[in-house]
């Protein structure tokens, strides 16, 4: 696909729901039962996996069901848990070549120690698993608070369902809170018992969920790529509006507003939606530890290079294990734009302002949605950029393309051999 600029910008966007609150409503609202509804589901592949997952288990389309997440990590994570406690009878959950490549070991050996009854079908740690449903004992279980907070998610969300409860304890450094304060937030809203103990234990108690009413907010993460287009603009007088948006979010991604503002763009809170305007960037360097939202590196680290901004990006460690090895597909996409990027303890990426001659061929975007979605806008400052595979925005924001087209970019279905600049 090709993409050029547009002229001006001026403009309104619905974005999607958000895939992460999704994900996490559809599980406890199937662990609740009967009389839970989600309201403004996400439609994507992420979520569209939970959905058909959870509904066939309701239906009783049962015993030895093969449940296939695709690329969906975040449903993989989280529907091995609800395998394990909530199903009965026996299922193997799979995914893609890159899924069965991304370790789960450590979400397996916790729910092994809490009673679940797992194997793995293919490697040791890591997917295929064949799992055995069956109600669980639970109770004291540690786990390392640098991993995927997706594990601990998936963890917690079954805590109430288990004879004992659950008492999760966490060492070392915790990243992503924010995720495991969301998870909280929405068991709470279906009457789940679950707190902090200090710093480093969660504790469920035993109790089950209560059948509720949830509706989703729109997601902040997808904004971020709106932030990122207002942050190249040259137009002064350029104005996105973006609507389903709460300031009071769950999300730890609204804190790209608060990163955003240091680098031109204006957050306005009004009724369900924000208006992001220009305004003076008022840094010569960035530096940040995005351990609480690793998800928009690949936004910033784009939007820094475009803007000639140097940059010491830390807390990074879980991007070695997402859709893609996303440092290394940062520093190899961008190369062919004309930046090095260091990288540094597989968790910071660096860029001193050094510069290379670019050699101008499609960015790849390895079955991930936020490196297609995090490099369109640089067309803004190229002139137009050309992007390979770039379907993969079905996992989160399917109608990306679409939206882009709508406010002035151009946007051409094509087979380039070199990106235009």
């Amino acid at each position: 696909m090709k993409v050029y600029p547009p002229k001006r910008l001026d403009a309104m966007v619905a974005l999607p729901a958000s895939k992460s609150i999704c994900n996490r409503a559809l599980v406890i609202g199937a662990l609740a039962g009967e009389g839970s509804r989600v309201g403004n589901v996400a439609h994507c592949d992420d979520s569209d996996v939970v959905v058909r997952a959870v509904r066939a288990l309701a239906d009783g389309d049962g015993d030895g069901r093969v449940i296939d997440v695709m690329a969906a990590g975040t449903a993989m994570r989280f529907l091995t848990a609800f395998l394990a406690a909530a199903s009965r009878g026996e299922h193997v959950i799979t995914g893609t070549e890159r899924m069965k490549q991304r370790p789960i070991a450590v979400l397996v050996d916790a729910l092994r120690a809490l009673g679940a009854d797992v194997v793995y079908v293919g490697k040791n740690g890591f997917p295929p698993l064949r799992i055995v449903g069956r109600a669980l004992e639970g109770g004291v279980v540690s786990l390392p608070g640098n991993v995927s907070s997706q594990y601990i998610s998936a963890l917690l969300m079954i805590g109430p369902m288990m004879e004992k409860g659950l008492e999760l304890k966490l060492s070392g450094g915790i990243i992503s809170r924010p995720y495991i304060d969301m998870t909280i937030g929405i068991m709470r809203d279906f009457g789940a018992r679950v707190e902090w103990r200090g710093d480093d234990t969660l504790v469920v108690e035993h109790g089950g969920y209560v059948p509720a009413s949830y509706v989703v907010e729109s997601d902040w993460s997808a904004a971020s790529y709106w932030y990122e287009i207002m942050a190249l603009c040259g137009d002064a007088d350029a104005r996105v509006v973006l609507s389903g948006l709460r300031q009071r979010s769950l999300q730890g991604d609204r804190g790209i507003a608060d990163v955003f503002a240091l680098l031109g763009v204006a957050t306005e809170y009004v009724d369900g939606a924000v208006i992001l305007t220009k305004c003076d960037a008022k840094l010569s360097a960035l530096d940040l530890d995005m351990a609480d939202m690793p998800d928009l590196a690949q936004t910033l680290v784009v939007t820094c290079c475009m803007m000639g901004l140097p940059f010491h990006i830390t807390g990074l460690q879980t991007l070695k294990i997402k859709e893609t090895d996303r440092i290394v597909a940062l520093q190899t996409e961008l190369a062919k734009l004309g930046f090095m990027i260091e990288s540094k303890h597989d968790s910071e990426l660096i860029w001193t302002g050094a510069r290379s001659e670019p050699s101008w061929v499609p960015v790849d975007t390895y079955d991930d949605h936020r490196m297609a979605m995090a490099f369109a806008p640089a067309t803004i400052k190229l002139g137009g950029i050309a992007i390979n595979n770039p379907e993969v925005v079905s996992k989160s924001y399917p109608e990306y393309w679409e939206h882009l087209a709508a406010v002035g970019f151009g946007v051409e279905d094509d087979e380039p051999k070199t990106l235009i600049p």
